[in-house]
């Protein structure tokens, strides 16, 4: 028990974690530059393609995350995390086998059932690693994943479909994540629940009626679900339909915009899906790490001192990112799309590190595992399942009218969703000091 303390220990599990959580975003992300190529091959619509990239992976996703987070909050949250890496690299993969809608359909549930048991026992597992005052720094460098899971998936998808083919792309990054799963294994201790906290923090393992009945009486727990949930509808919509925006509105420019790149890092007919994605995957990790951490820096500030910061932190940085959001979406060059895209980027992430920290102190150490999959059903239900789907389905909408500028319009109009969330997060704040555990 003593090396679980040690700070050199405790940066190697952070890192094995955001490791593991990179693969995941990977995974998930790699469909949104992957999405041209399939759309071609496999003659797929706006709507299916959301199907496949949104709904497919949260039906499983989702629902299977309540249940999984109960076992990790009364077994072992390490071989629960190792399986689920297991089990949607191997999904992922056999994305690449897939021959027409209804097999990559299913490929991508896979993805999601495995995915269900990789995110709310790591939340749970960092709880018990850093103390109080450290941990929405350490939920910030855990959700760097996001960001560089997702640039990742969208470089790794652009290049190897470049050079290789879309198949080729899921089946090599699937057998990497499978490669990560035993180390993740061998090297990551399981800790005593609740360690850090405060002497008698109840550890019993609870029934999902207690954790309901807890969660059901704080308000500022849904309140910030929901508040996460609409914000999500626009990060999971744009990082599923901006490389395919980038293409349809800008393809003929992106080249131009890589003019000062080395030949070596452009093959003779790169087209413009690889310009995509050297576009999308600098706008995703500088902007998402930069926003992650000042989100993290500022709860751990202000937040120790007033709860409420853990929502107006959030609620301030939504309301700052929407001039960005309509400059970037209606720019008429690639020059100021990208520095608008950079700072929305960044601003549409600073909610993590807050609103993850403050999920953990809502509840006892016992219900952390239930209580984030709680979260997480509603964010990802909502996020994932309804967000690229109505992006996809406005711009099908759109086609007739607008022809390829038709996913444009409907980017713009999920606009909203930034604006919903700012409201939820400055209505739950003064609840959050009433709530805390």
């Amino acid at each position: 028990m003593k090396g679980h303390s040690t700070p050199a220990y405790r940066a190697w599990v952070l890192f094995i974690l955001v490791v593991v959580y990179t693969f995941n975003f990977i995974d998930r992300q790699i469909v949104g530059i992957l999405a041209v190529p399939i759309k071609a091959d496999l003659a797929l619509t706006d709507a299916q393609l959301s199907l496949m990239g949104g709904l497919a992976f949260a039906l499983f996703y989702t629902f299977l995350g309540i249940p999984i987070a109960m076992l990790a909050d009364r077994s072992s949250r390490t071989w629960i995390m190792t399986g689920a890496l297991a089990v949607w690299s191997a999904m992922t993969a056999a994305c690449g086998l897939a021959q027409n809608f209804t097999q990559l359909f299913l490929a991508r549930l896979g993805v999601g059932i495995g995915e269900a048991g990789g995110v709310a026992p790591a939340y749970s597992l960092i709880s018990d690693y850093f103390p109080q005052d450290k941990r929405a720094r350490a939920l910030s460098i855990f959700s760097f994943g996001i960001p560089i899971g997702s640039a990742l998936g969208i470089l790794l998808g652009g290049v190897l479909t470049t050079y290789l083919d879309w198949r080729s792309a899921f089946i090599i990054v699937g057998l990497l994540g499978l490669a990560i799963a035993p180390l993740f294994r061998f090297t990551i201790r399981e800790p005593a629940r609740g360690r850090l906290d405060a002497a008698g923090a109840d550890t019993t393992p609870p029934k999902l009626s207690e954790v309901v009945k807890t969660i059901a009486a704080k308000p500022s727990f849904w309140g910030l679900s929901l508040g996460a949930a609409s914000s999500s509808m626009m990060g999971y919509g744009l990082i599923f339909w901006l490389p395919s925006f980038f293409v349809r509105s800008y393809g003929d420019a992106l080249p131009g915009f890589f003019a000062w790149m080395p030949a070596a890092l452009i093959p003779a007919d790169p087209g413009p899906l690889l310009f995509a994605s050297y576009f999308y995957a600098a706008i995703l990790l500088i902007g998402g790490i930069g926003g992650i951490w000042l989100g993290g820096v500022l709860a751990d500030k202000f937040g120790p001192g007033k709860k409420s910061a853990y929502a107006i932190v959030p609620a301030v940085a939504f309301l700052a990112s929407l001039p960005f959001f309509f400059v970037g979406v209606l720019a008429p060059n690639l020059w100021i799309a990208f520095p608008a895209f950079l700072v929305l980027q960044a601003l549409s992430l600073v909610w993590p590190g807050p609103v993850l920290s403050a999920f953990q102190h809502l509840v006892a150490p016992n219900m952390r595992a239930t209580a984030s999959a709680i979260f997480l059903f509603i964010n990802n239900l909502i996020g994932i399942g309804l967000g690229n789907l109505a992006i996809g389905a406005i711009s099908d909408g759109f086609q007739t009218q607008f022809g390829d500028e038709s996913l444009r319009y409907a980017i713009l109009s999920g606009g909203v969703f930034y604006i919903v969330a700012a409201v939820m997060f400055i209505f739950t704040a003064p609840r959050l000091k009433k709530d805390w555990a």
